[in-house]
């Protein structure tokens, strides 16, 4: 008789998983979106950042924030 991949697997490993990919997935989101804000100049916190109205910033903000989405995707599936 095979074992199936769930029978040989950690019980609760895929959930420590997901709940990573969740973390990593929000913290993930957050961050990019606070990226967003400052290369457009939306948010000007803290005030002696780099960041702030450099629109380069928005650009990566914005490639973080859809890893962070994806992340979040693959955590709820």
């Amino acid at each position: 008789m095979a074992l199936s991949e769930s029978d040989t697997s950690r019980p609760g490993g895929e959930n420590t998983v997901r709940r990573l990919l969740l973390v990593l997935g929000l913290l993930a989101l957050a961050m990019g979106l606070l990226w967003i804000g400052q290369g457009t100049g939306a948010i000007a916190w803290p005030q002696s950042s780099f960041m702030i109205n450099q629109l380069q910033w928005a650009g990566y903000g914005a490639a973080l924030s859809a890893l962070g989405l994806v992340l979040i995707w693959q955590a709820r599936r």
